[in-house]
């Protein structure tokens, strides 16, 4: 059986990334303040601070200025632009698509 997907507020599935139960339980259980933010100099991830903390929104989709400058930051440097963009337009068709 196929394992849930841990969606959260950006659109991001924790189920696919490779820290979930290693270095981070997901953004929900951190409350925003996930591994990753140390290396950006951040205490929490800037769009779960101002879709939760500051909006009061259940996710990014719920917001009229999706997408922007806070959302389109922060990118795996790991992956090529190509791919970064590819994975934007996922994340934010999929919070759309939300109720």
């Amino acid at each position: 059986m196929a394992k849930k997907k841990m969606q959260t507020i950006c659109g991001f599935s924790c189920t696919d990334c490779n820290y979930l139960e290693k270095e981070c339980p997901g953004c929900e259980a951190k409350k925003g303040k996930v591994f990753w933010t140390a290396y950006v100099g951040a205490d929490c991830c800037p769009v779960y601070d101002c879709c939760v903390n500051d909006r009061r929104l259940p996710h990014c989709g719920k917001c009229p200025d999706l997408v922007c400058e806070r959302y389109t930051r922060f990118k795996d440097p790991n992956v090529s632009e190509e791919v970064a963009a590819k994975g934007l337009v996922e994340r934010v068709q999929e919070l759309r698509n939300r109720k």
